[in-house]
């Protein structure tokens, strides 16, 4: 279908194309976007849904849930795209550092480019009206299906009876009077939904983007103020560990597992310190090379009360970086004194 031209002045008595409806459905894996999807195949539209990948947000139970109801699935990259939103995002955060009209207008440009390059008739999601406060009130859905480009062809199946016809329901593409009219962030009508069209498997309420989470948002806007947003790298390991603020220019992760220790070391670089108690178990560190003197004292003492030595104990670690092995001797720093550098 040529959708070179939108516009919501639709013949109302325009043909259905001559072969089966298709929908690109922007998809999370979560309760609102399951029901969409089976929503559309229960009124006749042949559906492939797009999952976007950041470090902001883990596809794997995307993945899961796309295979349970036999969906195909795209996966987009979307990392860099939302890196250069958080910097300077047009339409503001949310409580913590989330972007989400910005990234909503982002991830839904890309749905309805994806839709032409593969054929489909119009684009979907799961949102439902009044949901979220930021992103799915009526002013932020209409703003966001205008700046996407392709507010036409978006269609809204859980709220539609709510929201303007758009074409899929003013062409007869879909039922206008089989679609949903939830309002408000209550999941009452999406279980009935689930439990009608065969879903077994229910998510549990969660946002799953990490930059609603404080505690991730607080080391992102940290990494944001001293080393900035420039390596995905960087961004990734904010996931991993504890991590302590010792000056402007220095920032210390400390693994608090094994698996911690593990990512730490794997994600070691030329210009990074790895530091390691010795003889009592504990965990690995991850300094950058230029940290002072002072600091990494510091960083080791941080590293020994961390591992099981007890207080007073002297504790012997490891420093491992391209200059070679060195060894430093130190006592557990006071928790008092770590717990101010916590970020």
């Amino acid at each position: 279908m040529n959708h070179a031209v939108l516009s919501n002045s639709i013949d109302q008595t325009a043909p259905l194309p001559s072969r089966p409806v298709t929908a690109l459905g922007m998809f999370s894996g979560g309760l609102d976007s399951l029901v969409a999807v089976a929503m559309m195949r229960a009124l006749g539209v042949t559906t492939e849904v797009v999952t976007f990948a950041s470090p902001f947000f883990d596809i794997s139970q995307t993945r899961q849930a796309a295979d349970r109801l036999g969906v195909p699935l795209h996966v987009e990259d979307f990392g860099p795209t939302l890196v250069s939103i958080i910097q300077r995002p047009q339409h503001g955060f949310g409580a913590q550092l989330n972007p989400c009209i910005d990234c909503h207008i982002a991830m839904l440009r890309r749905t309805g480019e994806l839709m032409e390059t593969m054929g489909h008739d119009f684009i979907f999601t799961g949102e439902v009206l009044n949901q979220r406060p930021m992103s799915q009130n009526p002013a932020a859905l209409r703003l966001i299906a205008q700046k996407c480009g392709y507010a036409p062809l978006l269609l809204r199946p859980l709220s539609a009876g709510l929201l303007e016809p758009t074409i899929p329901e003013q062409m007869g593409w879909v039922s206008r009077q089989c679609l949903g009219k939830i309002d408000g962030r209550s999941r009452r009508e999406q279980l009935r939904l689930a439990e009608r069209y065969g879903i077994k498997i229910i998510p549990p309420v969660a946002g799953g983007c990490r930059l609603t989470e404080p505690n991730f948002a607080r080391r992102l806007k940290d990494l944001k103020d001293h080393e900035g947003l420039r390596g995905m790298r960087a961004i990734n390991l904010l996931k991993i560990g504890r991590h302590l603020r010792l000056s402007q220019s220095t920032k210390l992760i400390v693994g608090r597992n094994e698996r911690d220790n593990i990512e730490l070391e794997g994600n070691a670089e030329l210009y990074d310190l790895l530091l390691k108690p010795e003889a009592v178990p504990g965990p690995t560190g991850l300094a950058p090379i230029t940290i002072r003197a002072d600091e990494l004292r510091l960083a080791a003492a941080i590293c020994a009360r961390y591992s099981d030595a007890k207080p007073g104990q002297s504790v012997r670690l490891r420093i491992r970086s391209t200059q070679g092995v060195r060894f430093i001797e130190t006592q557990p720093a006071h928790p008092e004194n770590v717990e101010p550098l916590l970020i």
